[in-house]
Formats: C-alpha cells, sequence, structure tokens
C-alpha cells in the first residue's frame, strides 16, 4: 500500500428506483424518484442541492425542465455528460473537484431511462435509417453488414480475442453464469431464475460469436447518488462511501484507431491511475464492479487491470472466481447481464451498498477498497472509480 491523498468527497445517499420493465413512466419520472430516494438516503432536502450532474441518455427531459421538476434552485454546478458508460466515473470526479474547490457543496449524480415500452419493443430513438446511407467510414461498416450500434463491434472484439488467445465459450459462460448466482441474492435483480452453462450455451446468438447471455439486460428506471464533502457525510444517515481514486482514459473509436481493442483498452491506464491515487495496490482491492455491458468486457478489463497477463483471462475466470464463495467477489448484484442495466450507475450503485456493508446475503465479508470500472462506446472510454469506507490510509 502506498501513500494515499485524502478523500476531498463521499457519497452520502444511494436512491435506486424499481428496475426492469416497468412501463407507463418517463425517464423524468425515474429520475425525480431517483433523487428523492437518494435525498431521502442522506437526510437531506431538495433544497440542500447546489449541484446536478446528468449522464445524457435517449430519452431524458432537457435540465432546465427536469430541473424544475425537481424543485432544485440556484444551482451553481449544472452539466449534462456523456461518455457513454464510463460517465459515471467522470461524473464523480467532475463533482469532487466541484466539492474541493467550493463550486458546489451537495452534488446529485443522475442516470435514467426508459427504453422499453409495452408490448416489448424497445424505443428506436438511437437507431436512424439514414445512418445505413452515410458517406465515409461509416457507410463502409454499413455496407459490410457492422450495423451496430454496440453488438456487432463489442462482436468483432471477441473474436479477435479468441482468434489470438484462444478464449472460450465456457469461459465466458462461467462470468455469465457466475454473476447470475449473484443475482439470485438481489431482490432489485431482474434476472433471478437460476442458469447453468448448459442454458448459456442454448441461448440464441445475437450477433455470433455472441449468445444472448453475453449480452446486458435493457432497463426502464433511475438511480442517483448524493455527493458531499467527507465532514458532512458522515453527520449524515448512512455511513460515507469516499471517494479515494479516479482515472480516466479514452482510446479513441474502435474503428478509427490502430489499437487492437482485443490487446489493450483504456483500464490499463485509468485503473493505474486510480490505484495511484488511492495510494493502493491491487491486492488492496476486496470487491470488483465491473461494467459488463458483455462478458467479454468483464474479461478484457481484468486483463488490462492487470489481475492477469494479456490473454489469460479466460482461464482467469475459469474456476469460478468471480462468483459467490469465489476469491475475488465481482459484479456481485448480478451486474448488467442479471441485475439491471443503468449504465455505470449499475457498478456504481452495487458498489456502493457493498461498501456500506449493506448487501445483506450477497455482501462481501470484506469490503475496505471496491474498484468500480465504467466503459463507454466500443471499448472507447474508461473510468476507473475507487470506493473506501475509509477516508485515508487503511
Amino acid at each position: 500500500m502506498r501513500d494515499a491523498v485524502r478523500a476531498t468527497a463521499a457519497i452520502a445517499g444511494l436512491g435506486i428506483t424499481e428496475m426492469g420493465k416497468v412501463y407507463g413512466r418517463t425517464a423524468s419520472d425515474f429520475a425525480g424518484e431517483a433523487i428523492a430516494l437518494a435525498l431521502e438516503d442522506a437526510g437531506l432536502k431538495a433544497h440542500d442541492v447546489d449541484g446536478l450532474l446528468v449522464n445524457a441518455n435517449q430519452s431524458t427531459e432537457s435540465v432546465p425542465t427536469l430541473q424544475f421538476s425537481l424543485g432544485l434552485t440556484d444551482l451553481t454546478l449544472v452539466n449534462v455528460m456523456s461518455a457513454f458508460g464510463s460517465t459515471t466515473g467522470t461524473m464523480l470526479q467532475y463533482a469532487a473537484h466541484a466539492i474541493a474547490t467550493g463550486q458546489a457543496s451537495v452534488v446529485a449524480c443522475l442516470y435514467a431511462d426508459a427504453p422499453l415500452t409495452e408490448g416489448g419493443s424497445i424505443s428506436q430513438s438511437g437507431y436512424n435509417g439514414r445512418r445505413f446511407n452515410a458517406p465515409g467510414l461509416a457507410g463502409l461498416r454499413f455496407a459490410y453488414g457492422d450495423y451496430g450500434p454496440a453488438n456487432s463491434g463489442y462482436a468483432l472484439a471477441l473474436r479477435r480475442h479468441m482468434h489470438l488467445f484462444g478464449t472460450t465459450h465456457d469461459q465466458l459462460a462461467t462470468i455469465a453464469v457466475g454473476q447470475r448466482a449473484w443475482a439470485q441474492m438481489n431482490p432489485r435483480a431482474q434476472m433471478r431464475k437460476p442458469m447453468t452453462i448448459e442454458d448459456y450455451h442454448a441461448s440464441r446468438w445475437v450477433v455470433e460469436p455472441l449468445h444472448l447471455f453475453d449480452c446486458c439486460l435493457v432497463s426502464n428506471g433511475g438511480v442517483a447518488v448524493i455527493v458531499t464533502s467527507p465532514e458532512r457525510a458522515r453527520e449524515l444517515r448512512q455511513p460515507p462511501v469516499y471517494l479515494r481514486g479516479f482515472g480516466q482514459c479514452a482510446p479513441g473509436d474502435t474503428a478509427r484507431r490502430e489499437r487492437d481493442p482485443a490487446v489493450q483498452t483504456g483500464a490499463t491506464k485509468a485503473g493505474a491511475m486510480a490505484l495511484r491515487q488511492a495510494g493502493i495496490e491491487l491486492a488492496d482491492l476486496d470487491v470488483l464492479e465491473l461494467y459488463d455491458c458483455y462478458t467479454y468486457t468483464v474479461l478484457v478489463t481484468l486483463e488490462d487491470y492487470g489481475f492477469c497477463e494479456k490473454g489469460e483471462g479466460g482461464a482467469f475466470v475459469a474456476d469460478g472466481k468471480l462468483a459467490p464463495g469465489g476469491a475475488l467477489p465481482c459484479n456481485t448484484g448480478g451486474g448488467q447481464l442479471s441485475s439491471y442495466y443503468m449504465w455505470g450507475f449499475t457498478p456504481l450503485s452495487e458498489g456502493v451498498i457493498q461498501a456500506r456493508g449493506q448487501g445483506g446475503e450477497r455482501q462481501a465479508a470484506k469490503h475496505d477498497h471496491v474498484l468500480v470500472s465504467g466503459n463507454g462506446g466500443v471499448l472507447t472510454f474508461h473510468s476507473t472509480t475507487i470506493l473506501s469506507k475509509h477516508e485515508g490510509d487503511a
């Protein structure tokens, strides 16, 4: 363990709405409820909030409209942020900086969305037929069947990893099955039915080599956290969760960069930065909450953080060490594969629960330091956040 910088901010409140196939409500409805729940959790009121950071999505109303509906006035920090699933870490870093410099004292950070419509369809706001006639590189990709927006890109990255390193579907299945086992202990999880390796293999192809159970869920809902100073957090209702380390890295658009996404992602630099700021090593981490839009994302993130050598991620996870009872608790609420899909707020929300020691049946025995990762685009952005129940060295 190295010398650490003491935390300048802490998470004091967490609000999670009902998740999944929850119809008849807008993203703004979920946003309002999530923030109200987070404030109640912290023991604060709307008038205490002077900062609002919103994770952009397809369906949230404009910030002024949202601010009005939430009853928030005279905000000194407002922003809509967009780095896809890595936005959460970026948002927390921004909030912590604002608090440390006096630009804000209580910041609400929010993600809410409602892409599911009754009958099982998904809102098509993110899909535009004109894209298929796009000029340049985008048009070339579509001409060769890369319709995106994400499944095909991750399928290509996984296929490359399989080709280079011999990664197998049985190894990926271990990730999916382990996370389903965690989800069975999470009352908020959308998918709580037990899953076997055979179930994984029997699931349909989405984009080969991605099975259905390699892919994240789609959810309606909202999550919010309240960030404030460590001093104020200690006076509030819940155990403070200190923000000890941050790291970001944006390697760039997968289709436009020379670096092979199967070989290295932004986790390499972002992870090292966050650990260095927190003053800890990989061995000091007790719980991992990794962004898991796909099983492959978990595997390649583990490699790039340095838990194993490049190309050895499949062998590393094959013994079930990430599952309940394993040596390295990972995605302890079920992750986005089995619990709910709120972009980076899925791993963050479970990270807060674990750091507080409020996980119930699924609570990790040791939870001093929790790593939360975020991933955006097709391995285009990465963020790492270190949560801790300790403000400084411990």
